[in-house]
């Protein structure tokens, strides 16, 4: 299963994320751009630290991963630093082109990193 997961991962531009609802407890998902670097997968809040999603990870500290048809569970780590955070959106400017992430990330405060499963 990881290993077909990578593989989607890897013919993928956008992920859906499925997080539980903080107080509802119910499942909502949602498309998200990321990135992956040395074994982690990185996500960036739309709206920062102000998104729903990032509020029910921070909350519950797991969320399932689906590329292409392909879905893992996993558990995040937030990332709060303020330059580990600008590095990872500058990596997302690299992938998705600064204008983009310009326009459609305001607020660029927080992340959420993923340990992706080791093949084998």
């Amino acid at each position: 299963m990881a290993e077909e997961f990578m593989a989607a991962l890897q013919r993928s531009n956008q992920i859906d994320i499925t997080v539980t609802g903080r107080n509802t407890g119910r499942k909502i998902t949602i498309p998200v751009w990321f990135v992956t670097d040395r074994g982690k997968l990185y996500l960036v809040p739309v709206r920062g630290s102000d998104s729903d999603w990032y509020k029910n990870v921070v909350a519950t500290s797991r969320l399932q991963l689906t590329a292409d048809g392909e879905s893992i569970t996993a558990t995040e780590t937030p990332v709060t630093d303020p330059g580990r955070v600008q590095a990872i959106v500058g990596q997302f400017r690299e992938r998705y082109g600064a204008d983009q992430v310009a326009s459609y990330y305001p607020k660029t405060d927080v992340a959420v990193e993923v340990s992706l499963p080791q093949a084998g």
